[in-house]
């Protein structure tokens, strides 16, 4: 059985976050603290998803209904499917946001920004031995 990993995800996660709050600062197109509170909600996804994609094997195997699903025999299959939900999850709950500036809906968060956060994610069991390192001494 594969090992399970839970100081990664959550340092991956924290990074992945970290960088899709700013992406929302940035896009966002409303006054307050509503990119605050998105953006935390942001970083508890990124922490989950990545959990999920970091310890993939693990998960795949424990959870037996996932084997007899067609599409996802693969890991990276897997992983990808990972990456589309957030894709999804990303967009969609920028979209549901209600604007305080105009009458648009939505804090207009790009489709870009919304793919390379889901690929962040998906790429994230390549890049951990990368950011290892850099992180072991303080973790």
């Amino acid at each position: 059985m594969a090992e399970l990993m839970i100081i990664p995800p959550l340092v991956m996660g924290a990074i992945i976050g970290l960088y899709e709050l700013f992406l929302i600062h940035r896009d966002e197109n409303f006054r307050g603290s509503h990119w605050f509170t998105h953006g935390l909600h942001a970083v508890g996804w990124a922490m989950a998803a990545i959990f999920v994609v970091m310890n993939a094997e693990f998960i795949y195997s424990s959870l037996t209904f996932l084997q007899s699903i067609p599409f996802i025999k693969n890991i990276l299959v897997f992983r990808i499917a990972i990456g589309l939900v957030t894709v999804i999850k990303v967009h969609s709950a920028s979209a549901v946001v209600k604007t305080t500036v105009g009458s648009s809906k939505g804090m207009k968060e790009t489709w870009l920004h919304s793919l390379i956060v889901g690929s962040l994610i998906v790429l994230t069991p390549y890049i951990w031995p990368f950011i290892a390192p850099l992180v072991g001494n303080y973790i």
